[in-house]
């Protein structure tokens, strides 16, 4: 029987390349990643040699603002299994550069699935939108759920609403098996250092390391997140398309562990060996017009359905992420304090 075959858009990314790894580890399947040329390959640089001797982990070269490239990579993946990551992926960008973002996220998406619809209509797809769906959500209707009111704050949000939309659209109009998820702030190495918990981790490291005063520089900390880690995340998507997928279903995924921005920040100064001399200082740069600042998720609804439930604690991830940027500063001559 030949292997199954897996289409991840965004293979570079903290999640592709986290996906990646779990499948690999996990599966006998073949994973085809999808990736821009000039997509900095630091996430899978552990997978390079992997990748060149061809064990089953191979990229295709394609932009989500390209149909042709997108129709080829599909055709040249003739996937079982898809995992559409790939995004702008930062609302602080988005207020800047909206059209690029609702291009990208909306449009890219369209084209992944009218490939998919074209040439692999039977593949189980999933559609990564994004909690930032929600937007700002009253505290009454904390935890959110599913059928929660979208009020999108930020165009990448909005995007994500499009993003969402079109992946139900395509089950329900042409009968295949899309589904899509709102997964809640998740985080852990490789977590890209323009979100929070990234950039204050990488201060953190750049000042134990001498490299910076000790001054870590923040936007909005009220904002209240709950909190995952990515390979929580990757094992739950894995569920999600391997576990009764049910075409043109939407769920929220995210983690347990709730806290404020500023706690979550309070919790990497304590483990840092610096902590006895940071300071923290509002970056006003950081703010965004609106903020999203209610993101607790309701994950009845795909535990009931799947039984998955997320394992890694809030800790584990923070000292991991923060682990993370300690070993990329070791390794590096000097970074953009973003």
């Amino acid at each position: 029987m030949a292997k199954k075959r897996a289409f991840i858009t965004g293979v570079t990314g903290m999640v592709g390349s986290h996906l990646a790894d779990y499948l690999l580890a996990n599966t006998d399947w073949e994973i085809f990643g999808m990736c821009r040329w000039r997509s900095p390959l630091d996430n899978i640089s552990h997978l390079v040699s992997q990748i060149n001797q061809r064990n089953r982990l191979h990229l295709v070269y394609a932009d989500l603002r390209d149909s042709a490239s997108v129709d080829y990579a599909v055709k040249f993946a003739m996937p079982d299994y898809v995992f559409h990551l790939a995004a702008q992926s930062y609302p602080q960008t988005s207020f800047t550069a909206p059209l690029d973002t609702y291009e990208t996220n909306i449009q890219g998406t369209a084209r992944v699935l009218e490939a998919l619809r074209q040439h692999k209509k039977d593949a189980i797809v999933h559609v990564c939108a994004s909690s930032e769906v929600f937007g700002r959500v009253p505290k009454e209707k904390l935890p959110i759920n599913e059928e929660c009111t979208f009020h999108p704050a930020s165009p990448y949000a909005i995007s994500k609403v499009g993003t969402d939309l079109i992946g139900r659209f395509y089950a329900e109009a042409y009968q295949m098996m899309v589904m899509t998820t709102r997964m809640f702030t998740h985080t852990g190495p490789r977590r890209g250092d323009v979100f929070a918990e990234s950039t204050f981790a990488k201060q953190i490291a750049m000042i134990e390391k001498g490299l910076i005063s000790p001054v870590v520089k923040v936007g909005n900390l009220d904002s209240l997140r709950t909190f995952a880690d990515v390979r929580d995340a990757v094992s739950a998507y894995y569920t999600l398309v391997t576990h009764n997928p049910i075409a043109g279903e939407y769920y929220n995924i995210g983690g347990t562990y709730t806290c404020t921005i500023r706690e979550m920040l309070d919790y990497l100064i304590s483990i840092s060996t610096a902590k006895n001399k940071i300071k923290i200082e509002t970056d006003p740069e950081r703010l965004r017009p609106i903020d999203a600042d209610l993101q607790v998720p309701d994950m009845t609804k795909f535990e009931k359905h799947t039984g998955w439930k997320p394992v890694i604690t809030f800790e584990q991830t923070m000292q991991d992420l923060l682990n993370y940027w300690r070993e990329r500063v070791s390794h590096s001559v000097e970074f953009l304090v973003r």
